[in-house]
């Protein structure tokens, strides 16, 4: 494997990571302000302590995974960064303002109701927007020449592909925070809220898979290049299938409870399931980063500054994984934390 295929493969790895930390984190903003004014039901207050210290967490992989592409890719960063400014911007703007009131409505009992319109709608928009870049990446909607590059966002919203992105990135999102939040729930002994976090995920796991294949059709007309590829991968699209298959009849498989399922074999299956769809993806985008303009040779670093960034890189991960491994002890295991009404 060359250099900028390590570099990339570290990427996506990130991005993988925080694809899935940021779907669920994003989800369960939304389900928080979904079930805030339902009765009879804990389920806002369960995806609120998953979300209170999550949400740190999740912003470490962005901010890994934006060194690593301006340290591994700089042309592409420079790039990217000027051609999609205005999506990028809106994302850190909206970032920002859940950030801020993630911290103040802590500190102040009176932001809180705002605090979950906040996350709740960012979860929405934030995910919209990230997804939104993927099919501008597969070519097609950018005008080049005359000393300057622009999006043509008259051609990429008359664009079903962009459509059927933003659709699966929203219920992928909130299939993730059900299946986790249901996970959740049954670890802190919650089997009522446990049964509405299940119900969410049996709905919206086959509207996902609706929206992966949609959005693969779609591709057709605009990227017949990333077909091909496909093809050329479709052992990975079929392990992904059946790692989908058995996450979601997990969900039905008697759990000597008193409610049917195991999430959390549900959501290993369907954490492996994401991740050779993503891989298959990535391979079949390859050797571009931006069709038909910008290759990963192209972008690629000095040999000598890869070599230190994967020097940097290994020492940070293995003080964070540690890290890793201490939080999820301490906010998804520990009794304490998990049944703290009591």
């Amino acid at each position: 494997m060359t250099d900028p295929y390590i570099a990339i493969t570290i990427i996506w790895a990130f991005l993988f990571v925080y694809a899935i930390a940021g779907s669920i984190d994003f989800g369960a903003g939304f389900w928080a302000m979904y079930y805030t004014r339902k009765e009879n039901t804990e389920a806002s207050v369960i995806a609120n302590r998953y979300l209170s210290p999550s949400w740190e967490v999740t912003n470490v992989f962005l901010v890994l995974l934006v060194v690593a592409l301006v340290g591994f890719f700089p042309g592409a960063a420079s790039y990217l960064g000027t051609l999609m400014i205005l999506p990028f911007s809106f994302v850190l703007i909206l970032l920002t303002i859940r950030g801020t009131f993630m911290v103040y409505a802590y500190s102040s009992k009176k932001y809180s109701r705002m605090l979950t319109i906040i996350s709740g709608t960012t979860g929405l928009f934030i995910p919209a927007l990230l997804v939104a870049t993927l099919p501008i990446a597969i070519g097609g909607f950018v005008s080049i020449g005359e000393g300057r590059d622009y999006l043509l966002f008259n051609e990429i919203f008359a664009s079903p592909t962009l459509y059927t992105h933003i659709g699966f990135g929203l219920s992928t999102e909130l299939f993730l925070a059900s299946l986790l939040l249901s996970d959740y729930s049954r670890e802190a002994q919650n089997e009522k809220t446990y049964l509405v976090y299940r119900k969410n995920a049996l709905w919206l796991g086959p509207v996902t898979l609706l929206f992966a294949v949609a959005a693969t059709f779609t591709l057709l007309p605009e990227a017949g290049w990333m077909v091909e590829n496909m093809m050329n991968v479709w052992y990975l699209f079929a392990f992904s299938l059946l790692a989908f298959i058995i996450g979601y009849a997990a969900l039905f498989i008697p759990s000597g409870k008193e409610n049917p399922g195991r999430p959390r074999l549900s959501v290993i299956f369907i954490v492996i399931q994401f991740g050779l769809a993503s891989l298959g993806y990535g391979f079949s985008h390859m050797p571009y980063i931006l069709y038909p303009d910008l290759t990963i040779q192209d972008a690629f670093t000095d040999p000598t500054m890869f070599r230190w960034l994967l020097v940097g890189y290994g020492v940070g991960l293995a003080i964070l994984v540690p890290a890793f491994v201490v939080f999820w002890r301490l906010f998804m295991k520990d009794k304490r934390y998990l049944q703290a009404e009591k």
